[in-house]
């Protein structure tokens, strides 16, 4: 791969995972309610979502679904019912007690659940299906191994994900340290509007999600 290719990739990279999107939501949502450390299992199970859409795209299922009207379609339903799910969830934590909140966006979540929906946010989003199949092959040089830069351009688009999750995570932190110890009021009420805006931001990301354009057939 050129290194000035590869250096274009990795700006390109940061600047998509940095911009907002469901993933990134989910972040700020867990960081609110249990804290950086165990809200970054989320973002780990993004990442390894990244991976396993990257690896669908390079078995070929991008092309199928590009190709594909009702399997887009279909994808694309999944994701965007699952995101509204996500959104009923939010809705439902931020109408119960504090005290009777466990981690993450709904009561009684443990590090499997944080782990396995940030792994499900990714897997259900067509957009990074699509993404994959149109960006990756402008990157590799039909000259050299595919696999090898295919594996090369995945990881530093994890990588970048991963990243932009810590930020985004670190700058929820500094807010949740700045309303005050848990438990306080003032807290409890800052928290119980974030999460009634975040499930409206998760129900409108999957209404749009639903007017996503499919392949023309």
């Amino acid at each position: 791969m050129w290194p000035p290719n590869y250096l274009i990739f990795c700006g390109l990279a940061l600047l998509t995972t940095l911009s907002p999107g469901p993933a990134l939501l989910l972040t700020l949502s867990n960081t609110l309610a249990v804290g950086p450390r165990r809200a970054m299992l989320g973002a780990l199970g993004n990442a390894l979502g990244l991976l396993l859409v990257s690896s669908l795209v390079l078995a070929g299922l991008g092309l199928l679904l590009i190709g594909s009207a009702k399997a887009f379609g279909l994808l694309k339903l999944t994701g965007a019912a699952y995101l509204i799910y996500l959104g009923v969830q939010q809705w439902r934590a931020s109408s119960q007690p504090a005290a009777q909140t466990g981690p993450g966006l709904a009561p009684k979540q443990g590090t499997l659940a944080l782990f396995s929906r940030g792994v499900a946010v990714a897997l259900t989003n067509p957009k990074a299906i699509l993404f994959f199949s149109a960006l990756f092959p402008q990157f590799i040089s039909a000259d050299r191994p595919v696999l090898g830069q295919f594996v090369v351009l995945t990881l530093t688009f994890a990588a970048s994900a991963l990243f932009s999750h810590a930020v985004y995570a670190s700058i929820a932190a500094a807010l949740r340290s700045r309303l005050g110890s848990t438990g306080s009021r003032r807290q409890q009420q800052s928290t119980r509007l974030f999460k009634r805006g975040s499930a409206v931001a998760f129900v409108g990301l999957g209404l749009s999600l639903l007017r996503l354009p499919g392949p023309v057939a």
